[in-house]
């Protein structure tokens, strides 16, 4: 069975692949916007096909999809960062939407109805209210960014495509998740190479914040994806599933775990323009809908996924393997 990865080459797209590499016996195909060249390891180590295509180029997803006929699904590439999308929203909006309805409007075209998993995102849920806590499905969606907009239209379009053409779709919302590969414009990598620059000496000893007092879910990247994959095949069609560990964490906490890693002696400094135009004070998961219907459990805890993000940072700092392009944040 052939299963097809669109944003392969992102954060959560990157660790999915390798779950579905290593620990099912798919054949997997993904999309990617870079060169191909970039992906040596994940072509040549674990066997994955990769096309570089722009989705929002209808005839190129028809093509692929034609020609790649896949049993399942897992769409991941979206703009996803919530704090560049009050620079650039319609982009945001324009391209989330674009993307996903060229897929659903190409299997409709070759008549295929493979399972597929659209990722949303708990920024659906916008301006939780404190008894709203913990989250579940049926919490009301109120937006406070451009990003969140465009989760909800994917996330709706998803649901309409199942009502009116049968395609199997599973909606997923995850909280926030971190780990290895995320990039720097999220709190976790940004606050973990500020440290590794400081410990090489490469800045001076000041470490620039944001909002501290957030509560935040946090999910380690692979347990979301191993969610992802469990959701898609687990999952009743039509459903929407949240993911998340039911456990929320401070930004504070966040900082000073980091910070307790390292033996450097940091200043940390408030920086303005790390203060998004709005925010919730405390988001919680109930994913209990999600544990009940595919028996998922998290199983890599805040700790190690605060050290795995460290140690990559220091490496990159120390090899010079740093990606500063802060304009793309296409997942």
């Amino acid at each position: 069975m052939r299963v097809f990865v669109t944003g392969a080459g992102g954060f959560a797209g990157s660790h999915l692949v390798t779950y579905l590499a290593t620990h099912t016996d798919l054949e997997v195909f993904g999309t990617v916007l870079r060169p191909i060249e970039k992906y040596h390891e994940m072509r040549e180590r674990l066997g994955v096909t990769l096309f570089r295509v722009d989705l929002r180029e209808t005839l190129s997803v028809v093509n692929l999809l034609s020609m790649v006929q896949p049993d399942y699904i897992f769409h991941l590439a979206a703009y996803a960062a919530v704090g560049a999308s009050w620079q650039i929203p319609w982009e945001t909006i324009a391209n989330n939407i674009r993307a996903q309805l060229n897929i659903f409007q190409a299997l409709i075209a070759i008549n295929a109805r493979p399972r597929v998993l659209v990722v949303g995102s708990a920024d659906e849920y916008g301006l939780v209210r404190p008894e709203d806590n913990p989250i579940d499905e049926e919490t009301p969606l109120r937006p406070n960014s451009p990003y969140s907009v465009s989760k909800i239209a994917q996330d709706m379009l998803g649901l309409q495509y199942f009502y009116s053409h049968q395609i199997p779709v599973i909606r997923v919302r995850p909280f926030n998740h971190i780990g290895p590969g995320q990039r720097e414009q999220f709190v976790a990598p940004d606050f973990a190479l500020q440290i590794a620059q400081i410990e090489a000496g490469q800045s001076a000893p000041v470490l620039r914040v944001g909002n501290l007092e957030a509560r935040r879910d946090f999910t380690d990247v692979r347990d979301v994806v191993r969610a992802y994959y469990l959701a898609l095949v687990h999952g009743a069609p039509g459903a929407v599933y949240n993911i998340g560990t039911g456990v929320a964490h401070s930004i504070r906490e966040l900082l000073d775990a980091l910070c307790a890693l390292s033996s450097a002696d940091i200043d940390v400094q408030p920086d303005p323009e790390r203060m998004r135009p709005s925010d919730v004070p405390l988001s919680v998961c109930d994913a209990s809908r999600l544990r009940r219907d595919t028996g998922w459990e998290p199983e890599v805890s805040f700790a190690r996924s605060l050290g795995d993000v460290l140690e990559e940072w220091r490496h990159r700092v120390a090899v010079g393997d740093l990606d500063r392009d802060g304009r793309v944040y296409y997942e």
